[in-house]
C-alpha cells in the first residue's frame, strides 16, 4: 500500500499586528478502509490559546483554534502521513440495482440521502437540467456508468480550468455559461446536474497526488482539490473527479465530505483590525510518497 505524506502550509501576512478571531481548520485526511492516517500534526504560530478537535455533522475532523495575542503573521502547518489503498476500478454488473438509470434507492436509505438528492441552487430556465439530460440515451434505460463517466469526462474535455482568486464557489449556472472554473466550481456543477436526475451526490475536499513524470496531465495540484462522490445502491459512495477525469480514489486523498462546498472549507477564520492591514496569503502544498520524501531530504 503506498504511503504518502501531505505537507500543507498556509501563512497570512499583515501590515501590522492584528488580533485573531476563531479559526476552523479542516486539513486532516478522513480515515476509511481505503485511506488510513498513520500520523498527523498541526502546528500553529502564534500558538493558539486553545485548540479543540470535533467531528462535524458529516463526521469530518475539524480543529477549532482561539487566540489571545496579536501578530503580523499567522501560519498553519499541517503534516499527515497516510496509507492510501485505492479501491479497484469502479464497475457495475447487470445484477446491480443501479446498473441502469433510472433506478430506485432503498426505502431505508432514501431519507438519509434526500439532502444529497435535493438541488441546492436555482435553475429557473432549466439549463442545468437540460445539460444533465444530454447524457441520457434517447430510449431508456441508460447504463448508469455511462452517465457518470460521460459527465466526468465531458466537463474535463469541454470546460476550461482556471484558477480564481475570489472567495467561495461560483454558481453552477455561471460555470455552465462560461464553460470554465476551478475544481470546486466543477464539482459543484456536476453535483447539481446529478441531483436534477435524482442521483445522490456530495462534495469532497482533499488533495491530489501528482505522480512523477507526466503527472497524467493533472491540473489542480499544489493546492487543495475538490471532486464528487455519488451514492449508488450496492456500490456505496464512488468518487468522480471532473477536473482530471478520475473515476475512483486513485491519486485522490479525501479530507472532508459535505452537502455544499461552504461546509468543507479547508481553513476559515477572521482577523480583528483595519481592512487595509491584510497583505496577502501564501499557500504551499506538497503530496509526496514516503520514499520520494526521504530522497528529497537526503539530496
Amino acid at each position: 500500500m503506498p504511503l504518502l505524506t501531505i505537507h500543507h502550509k498556509t501563512v497570512y501576512r499583515y501590515a501590522r499586528p492584528v488580533a485573531f478571531g476563531e479559526h476552523r481548520i479542516m486539513l486532516r485526511p478522513r480515515d476509511g478502509h481505503d485511506l488510513r492516517v498513520l500520523d498527523s500534526a498541526l502546528v500553529i504560530d502564534p500558538q493558539p490559546m486553545s485548540l479543540r478537535w470535533i467531528h462535524d455533522v458529516f463526521g469530518n475532523s475539524m480543529a477549532i483554534a482561539a487566540f489571545d495575542e496579536r501578530a503580523d503573521t499567522l501560519s498553519f502547518v499541517s503534516t499527515a502521513t497516510v496509507e492510501h489503498n485505492p479501491a479497484d476500478t469502479f464497475a457495475l454488473t447487470p445484477d446491480d440495482p443501479a446498473y441502469f438509470y433510472p433506478f430506485l434507492y432503498d426505502d431505508e436509505e432514501f431519507p438519509d440521502l434526500q439532502q444529497f438528492i435535493t438541488p441546492q441552487y436555482g435553475d429557473p430556465n432549466g439549463e442545468l437540467s437540460a445539460w444533465a439530460r444530454r447524457f441520457l440515451d434517447v430510449e431508456a434505460p441508460t447504463p448508469t456508468f455511462k452517465i457518470l463517466s460521460g459527465m466526468t469526462h465531458g466537463i474535463r474535455e469541454a470546460f476550461s480550468y482556471r484558477k480564481r482568486y475570489e472567495q467561495g464557489t461560483q454558481h453552477p449556472l455561471d460555470t455552465l455559461r462560461t464553460q470554465s472554473g476551478t475544481c470546486r466550481d466543477y464539482a459543484l456543477f456536476m453535483i447539481e446536474a446529478l441531483r436534477r436526475l435524482g442521483i445522490a451526490a456530495r462534495f469532497v475536499s482533499g488533495y491530489l497526488a501528482m505522480p512523477p513524470g507526466s503527472a497524467h496531465g493533472y491540473v489542480g495540484g499544489g493546492s487543495t482539490h475538490a471532486w464528487v462522490q455519488v451514492y449508488l445502491p450496492s456500490a456505496g459512495w464512488i468518487e468522480f473527479d471532473p477536473t482530471n477525469g478520475i473515476v475512483g480514489t486513485r491519486d485522490l486523498i479525501r479530507v472532508a465530505v459535505a452537502r455544499d462546498p461552504r461546509q468543507a472549507i479547508p481553513l476559515h477564520g477572521v482577523y480583528l483590525g483595519a481592512a487595509d492591514a491584510f497583505l496577502g496569503m501564501d499557500v504551499d502544498i506538497k503530496v509526496v510518497s514516503v520514499g520520494e520524501n526521504a530522497e528529497q531530504e537526503t539530496a
